[in-house]
C-alpha cells in the first residue's frame, strides 16, 4: 500500500473533495442548476390552515404574457397521493386544504417573477373551517406505541414533571431545489437536492403515471438536510410541468416557501414521573409523550417508536410504563430531523433526573453514574445491549474535564472604545447589551441515547458497485452508490475505504443516481454503517479477484474488475403493539455533554461559554469530520434550547424567514472540549457507531440544565425565551416584573 493510500484511508483526517469548491464558493448546488431552454415553476399555496376547496380559477393566471401553463389536482397524470409511510399526502390538494402551506396549483413561466406573479393570479374560492391545533383535543391518531415492563410503581423519592418542546425547523441554508428534464423515451430525468433518491422515485412514478426505470434521478449538491430532505417537495411538481410542457423545469423555493415546503420537528408535550429509592436507584419511570404529527403522516409512525423506546434514556429502571403517542393537526407537518423522537423524550427525562439527583441531594452526575446502562443491560423495550456502553466512565471523564475561568464581573467604568476585552463572553455579546452587572453562572448536564440506523423490521441496506481499472497505465477505481451526500462527508469515506481495501490511491465517488440500487436515505445516522458496509464488500470482492496479485498487475492480466454489493446490518423486529417489547434497533451510540451558562437574570439574556462533550464511535474513520458532526449536532441542539422555534399559532406561521426564526451564528458557538472513545461494534463495519445524531440529544438538557443552575428557575419547556428567565422567579411572574 502506498504513502497516499495510507495517508488518505479509512482513520485519517483526508481531505473531502469539494471543501475547497464550497469554501471559494464555487460549489454547484441544485438551486445553480441551468439548461438550455429552461423554464421555470413556482408553486401557489393556501393561506388557511384548513378549508373547503370550492373552486380554483386559473384564468388570470394563463393570461399574463410569458406564462406556458398551470396544473391542478385534476392535471396530476397517476395517482394523486404519495407518502413516505402512508400515501396520505395529495401532490396537489384536490376539495380541502389541511395545513396553512399546502400545495393547491403550479405555474410555469419563461422567468422566475413572471411564475411566481402568475401563481399569485390564480383565485381559489376557500371556504375555511375550524383548523385543529390543539394536539390534545386531536382525535385522529398517527400511532400510539405502549411500553410496558414491571409491575412496581411506588417509591420513596418520587418526583413528576411536565415538558414541552417546540417546533424546530432544519433551517438548511440551501432551498428545496430541482430541474426536471422531459426524455425522449417519455420518461423524466430529475436533478434534485434530496436524502433518498430511490424513495423519491418510488413515490413519484406512480404519481406520473411512468414505471420507475423511467424517472430517473441524479443528485445535485445539496445545502444541507437534516431530514427535511426525506419527503418530497417540488419533485412532483416539476416534473408534472416538465412533461406537459415538453422543456425542462426548474423550481427554487425562496427562503420563506422553504418554511412551508418541508416538515419539522415534531413539538412535543410530555409528563414524566419518576420513582427511586433514597440513595437515588431507579424504582420506575411513567411517561406520557404527545407528539404533535401535523396534516399528514410523514415518517412520524417511526418517530414515536423511537420516542417510545427511548423514552427513558440510557438508564437500568425495571418497571416502566411508557406511552408515546402522535396525532394529526392543522398545523405544519412534521417528520424527520436529526434526533428523530428521541430529542423530545430527551429534554424530559434528563430534566427528571435533575430534579431526582435534587431531591436525593446527589450530584448531577452521581445521580445518572448510579442508573447508567452498561453492556449487558437491557432497553425498557428488553433489547440487550450487546455491545460497549461504558456511559458511567464517560461521565466520569466529562465530570473531570477542567471547566472555563471564573466569571467575569462588571465592566469598570464606561466602555473604551472597540470591542472590550472578554465582552464576546457576556450574555448579548457584541451587542453590549450586558456589562455583567446581573450575570449568573451555571453549570449542567445531559446524557443521550439514540438508535443508530433504521429500525422495527425496516429492511435496511445499501448498494455499492466498485470499478478498478487503468487509467493512463495506472489502477484507478470508481465508487458508485446511491448515497446521498449532504454534508455529512460520506464521499469522503467512500473513498477512503476503497482505498484502504485495494491499496489503490486514485478513488472516484460517482455522482449518486439511481442507475445503481438504493442506498436508503442519508438519515438515522446509517450511511456509513450501511453504504460504508456496502462499499467495503464490494471492494474485498474486487481484491478478491486480484489473485492475490498487486492491483496493477491484477488489472493489466484481467482488463477492468467491477463488483457490486447489498449490505444489511443484522435484523431489527417491530416492538410490540401491546407491550413495546422487542428488539427493534440494531445499534445505539451515546453521547454525553457540559454545558457552561452565564446568564443575565435580570435581562434574560443567556451566553453558553463552553460545551464539553464526551462520544463513544466505536471507530474513528475520519477524525476531522467526525469532530465536525459533533460539533455540528451539538450547534443543533443549542438552537433547540435558546432560540429555535416556528412560531405557529391558530395553525398559521408567523416567522417563516431567518430574520425572525433564530439559528446559532459563529457568535453563539462557544469553544468545545471532546473527548472521542473508541470502543468497537463487533457487529459493525469496522467497529464503527454512527455518529452524528447523539450530540443533537444531549447537548439541549445539559444547556437548559445549566441555566436552571444559574437561575434557579425550573424551565420545563425549550427553546426558553429571555422572558422565562427575566420575567419570572419560582415559575411565576414576580411582582416588580409585573407590567
Amino acid at each position: 500500500m502506498t504513502e497516499t493510500t495510507l495517508r488518505h484511508g479509512v482513520g485519517t483526517s483526508a481531505r473531502r473533495p469539494d471543501a475547497a469548491l464550497k469554501v471559494s464558493g464555487e460549489f454547484a448546488y441544485a438551486s445553480d442548476l441551468w439548461l438550455d431552454g429552461m423554464v421555470w415553476g413556482a408553486t401557489l399555496r393556501s393561506p388557511h390552515p384548513s378549508a373547503w376547496i370550492r373552486s380554483i380559477d386559473v384564468g388570470p393566471a394563463l393570461r399574463i404574457p410569458g406564462v406556458l401553463t398551470v396544473l391542478t389536482h385534476e392535471d396530476v397524470p397517476g395517482e394523486k397521493f404519495y407518502g413516505l409511510d402512508h400515501r396520505d399526502q395529495p401532490v396537489l390538494a384536490i376539495d380541502e386544504v389541511r395545513y396553512q402551506g399546502e400545495p393547491v396549483a403550479v405555474v410555469a413561466a419563461d422567468h422566475p417573477e413572471t411564475a411566481r406573479r402568475a401563481a399569485e393570479a390564480i383565485v381559489v374560492a376557500y371556504e375555511p373551517r375550524e383548523a385543529v391545533t390543539d394536539p390534545r383535543q386531536s382525535r385522529r391518531f398517527v400511532r400510539h406505541q405502549p411500553v410496558r415492563r414491571g409491575d412496581t410503581f411506588e417509591a420513596e423519592v418520587v418526583v413528576t414533571g411536565e415538558y414541552e418542546v417546540g417546533m424546530q425547523d432544519q433551517a438548511f441554508l440551501g432551498p428545496e431545489s430541482g430541474l426536471a428534464v422531459p426524455a425522449e423515451d417519455g420518461g423524466v430525468d430529475l436533478y434534485i437536492a434530496t436524502q433518498w433518491l430511490h424513495v423519491d422515485r418510488d413515490q413519484l412514478a406512480p404519481c406520473l403515471g411512468l414505471p420507475p426505470d423511467k424517472v430517473r434521478l441524479t443528485l445535485s449538491g445539496v445545502g444541507g438536510a437534516f431530514g427535511a430532505r426525506e419527503d418530497l417537495s417540488m419533485q412532483a411538481h416539476a416534473c408534472m410541468l416538465a412533461l406537459r410542457l415538453n422543456r425542462p423545469v426548474k423550481i427554487v423555493y425562496g427562503r420563506e416557501e422553504s418554511f412551508f415546503g418541508h416538515v419539522h420537528r415534531h413539538p412535543a408535550r410530555m409528563r414524566y414521573e419518576h420513582g427511586a429509592t433514597r440513595d437515588g436507584r431507579l424504582v420506575y419511570v411513567k411517561a406520557d409523550i404527545l407528539l404533535d404529527g401535523g396534516a399528514y403522516c410523514s415518517s412520524s409512525p417511526a418517530v414515536v417508536g423511537n420516542a417510545a423506546s427511548l423514552g427513558v434514556g440510557p438508564y437500568e429502571v425495571e418497571n416502566v410504563r411508557v406511552d408515546a403517542t402522535g396525532v394529526y393537526t392543522n398545523n405544519p407537518p412534521c417528520g424527520a430531523m436529526r434526533g428523530f423522537g428521541a430529542v423530545q423524550a430527551c429534554f424530559a427525562y434528563e430534566s427528571q433526573m435533575d430534579r431526582l439527583a435534587e431531591a436525593c441531594g446527589l450530584s448531577p452526575v452521581e445521580i445518572r453514574v448510579r442508573n447508567a446502562v452498561s453492556q449487558g443491560s437491557h432497553l425498557i423495550t428488553g433489547q440487550v445491549i450487546d455491545s460497549p456502553a461504558p456511559l458511567a466512565g464517560m461521565l466520569r471523564e466529562l465530570e473531570a474535564m477542567p471547566l472555563p475561568g471564573p466569571l467575569a464581573g462588571p465592566l469598570p467604568g464606561p466602555l473604551p472604545d472597540g470591542v472590550p476585552e472578554g465582552l464576546l463572553s457576556r450574555p448579548g455579546g457584541v451587542s453590549q447589551t450586558t456589562h455583567g452587572e446581573s450575570v449568573r453562572r451555571g453549570v449542567g448536564y445531559g446524557v443521550g441515547i439514540k438508535n443508530i440506523c433504521f429500525s422495527e423490521g425496516f429492511d435496511d441496506y445499501s448498494t455499492a458497485r466498485v470499478r478498478a481499472e487503468l487509467v493512463g497505465g495506472e489502477p484507478h477505481v470508481t465508487v458508485h452508490t446511491a448515497a446521498a451526500e449532504v454534508g455529512q462527508g460520506l464521499v469522503t469515506v467512500q473513498a477512503q475505504i476503497a482505498r484502504t481495501e485495494l491499496g489503490i490511491a486514485n478513488v472516484t465517488v460517482a455522482t449518486a443516481d439511481t442507475s445503481v440500487g438504493s442506498a436508503g436515505s442519508s438519515s438515522a445516522s446509517r450511511q456509513s454503517y450501511v453504504t460504508g458496509g456496502a462499499v467495503r464488500a464490494a471492494c474485498l470482492a474486487v481484491r478478491e479477484r486480484f489473485e492475490g496479485l498487486p492491483p496493477e498487475k491484477a488489472l493489466e492480466a484481467f482488463g477492468p474488475i467491477e463488483e457490486t454489493r447489498e449490505f444489511r446490518h443484522r435484523p431489527t423486529y417491530p416492538m410490540d403493539p401491546l407491550t413495546g417489547q422487542g428488539d427493534s434497533h440494531t445499534q445505539l451510540a451515546l453521547c454525553v455533554h457540559r454545558a457552561v451558562v452565564d446568564v443575565d437574570v435580570e435581562l434574560g439574556l443567556v451566553k453558553v461559554v463552553e460545551l464539553a462533550a464526551v462520544q463513544d464511535v466505536g471507530t474513528i474513520l475520519n477524525p476531522q469530520a467526525l469532530e465536525g458532526q459533533i460539533h455540528g449536532g451539538s450547534a443543533q441542539g443549542l438552537g433547540l434550547a435558546l432560540m429555535e422555534e416556528i412560531q405557529v399559532r391558530d395553525g398559521r406561521v408567523l416567522n417563516p424567514s431567518f430574520t425572525d426564526y433564530l439559528i446559532p451564528t459563529i457568535l453563539d458557538m462557544p469553544p468545545m472540549q471532546l473527548k472521542i472513545l473508541e470502543n468497537p461494534d463487533p457487529a459493525a463495519p469496522y467497529g464503527l457507531r454512527g455518529a452524528g445524531e447523539p450530540p443533537t440529544l444531549s447537548s439541549t438538557p445539559a444547556i437548559a440544565a445549566a441555566v436552571r443552575a444559574a437561575t434557579g428557575l425550573r424551565l420545563t419547556r425549550v427553546p426558553i425565551r429571555p422572558e422565562d428567565i427575566a420575567l419570572f422567579e419560582n415559575g411565576e411572574v414576580s411582582d416588580d416584573k409585573r407590567t
